[in-house]
């Protein structure tokens, strides 16, 4: 049990370097978008999500009602449930409903790439120690950040605030310079998002509802436009 709960630690370490760097951006923003350094350590000890937390952070701000809140984290998010969904089939009997429940809180795109490539079956031990180092550089990469918005001037903050957009691009940017369907759906999502900012009456659309629909919108077009190709019987 200890040995493959130290195993989970190590190879979650790299995960847990990484998103000190992101959850730094992130603490630094909910500070300065007007949150506290406990309100923002709080958000990201029970939300592991940089997309959702950074979506969500504005909605808050801005005083956006709780279906708002909900329909654009269900959308940021889906995602997780077909991962959770793909690493189902390498669990071994140790996982029972309750375990499944708390390694959801955690499974992340890297969590779940790392345990998704492991030989043979995972349990719980090992998930546990996955989650934990990730959950501990995130939460303490927020506080780093939190409290550095509070303490550095204010042109350094605006400098280091483009961090978190920085860190979009370097997501969006490899596979849309690889694959053309990615490369249409993130391009219909940002000629949207425009349209949503500049023209009249469009622009008057929360913050909240914009995610929503050009994250939908984006997505239908590209699978009409890009329709995936079934197996061959």
């Amino acid at each position: 049990m200890n040995k493959v709960f130290r195993q989970g630690i190590r190879h979650g370490i790299p995960i847990a370097l990484g998103y000190l760097s992101v959850s730094f951006a992130f603490g630094m923003k909910a500070v300065n978008d007007g949150l506290t350094v406990l309100q923002a350590v709080l958000i990201s000890m029970t939300n592991v999500t940089s997309a959702g937390q950074i979506a969500a952070v504005p909605l808050m701000v801005g005083g956006a009602s709780l279906a708002e809140m909900a329909l654009t984290q269900l959308t940021i998010n889906l995602r997780y449930a077909l991962m959770s969904l793909s690493l189902s089939r390498k669990l071994d009997g140790s996982m029972g409903t309750l375990q499944r429940m708390i390694f959801s809180f955690a499974n992340t795109d890297e969590i779940f790439a790392v345990a998704s490539s492991q030989p043979g079956k995972v349990g719980k031990y090992y998930l546990y120690g996955l989650m934990l180092t990730p959950w501990i550089g995130w939460s303490l990469g927020t506080f780093l950040g939190a409290a550095a918005g509070t303490l550095l001037p204010a042109f350094v903050r605006t400098a280091l605030g483009i961090a978190i957009y920085g860190m979009f691009l370097a997501i969006i940017l490899p596979p849309a310079r690889k694959s053309r369907p990615v490369r249409f759906v993130v391009l219909a999502a940002v000629a949207m998002s425009l349209c949503f900012h500049y023209i009249p009456g469009l622009n008057t659309v929360s913050s909240g509802f914009v995610i929503i629909i050009c994250g939908v919108l984006a997505a239908a077009l590209g699978a009409w436009r890009f329709p995936a190709e079934e197996d061959a019987a």
